[in-house]
């Protein structure tokens, strides 16, 4: 599996556990407020991590660290994606899976192949807006409600999670998020923050105001909610 970057130590990408982000190239979508835009838009010119080295590192690494994040990009569009991420349960490590949604049958394979222990999916905003937020004009919304239900059928741990985008969110937004996610198990809010590397244009971050506002709708809908610090 071609792998663009790795950040060597995080505290809280996997929740409970400290571990390794691995970044993967190219994305089904398009997202204006994307962190990651060479990744997504010209990764055959971004440098490539060699899997024997990445694997070296993660043996030594042992003793300091519990798991792996899988993130992107799009991990699920990679051919090789499970055979990677088996590869890692190999070595002993909690393997996290970072994903949009967009391919339920890839999410499901690796879940019940035993390669997944927790999956992170983005729900960019609540389904009849998706084409503004993904980039994408024709988007199959449906994929995207496949891959919470499975989710939220328990087949694995998870969270839901909406990076919160002024002015690309509003109130009704997180209204019908909430209800398409009613009772799941975990959600979080997360506040865009510019790095300098997005896709698109005029993407801010929301006043704290905004972020508790949109807390209190989906409050009424999930027990388990809360606003995330992305630093």
């Amino acid at each position: 599996m071609v792998i663009h970057g790795i950040q060597k130590l995080t505290l809280v990408d996997f929740p409970g556990h400290p571990a390794s982000i691995l970044f993967s190239g190219n994305c089904n979508f398009r997202c204006p407020f994307c962190q990651n835009a060479p990744l997504v838009l010209d990764s055959e010119d971004e440098p490539v991590l060699d899997n024997d080295e990445i694997f070296s590192f993660l043996k030594k690494r042992k003793k300091m660290l519990e798991g792996v994040v899988v993130t992107g990009g799009e991990p699920t569009i990679n051919k090789d994606l499970i055979p990677f991420l088996s590869s890692l349960k190999d070595l002993g490590y909690l393997v996290k899976l970072d994903t949009n949604g967009y391919m339920p049958e890839v999410l499901r394979k690796a879940v019940e192949s035993g390669v997944v222990d927790y999956v992170a999916m983005d729900i960019k905003t609540s389904l009849d807006e998706y084409p503004k937020l993904c980039g994408v004009e024709n988007i199959d919304t449906s994929r995207i409600k496949e891959s919470i239900d499975y989710l939220m059928s328990g087949a694995v741990d998870y969270e839901f999670r909406t990076t919160v985008v002024e002015p690309l969110h509003h109130k009704e937004n997180f209204e019908k998020i909430g209800e398409m996610t009613k009772d799941c198990l975990r959600y979080y809010l997360q506040s865009f923050v510019d790095s300098g590397n997005i896709i698109g244009k005029n993407c801010f971050s929301p006043s704290i105001e905004q972020l508790q506002n949109y807390l209190e709708i989906l409050s009424s809908y999930i027990k388990n909610v809360s606003i995330r610090d992305r630093a």
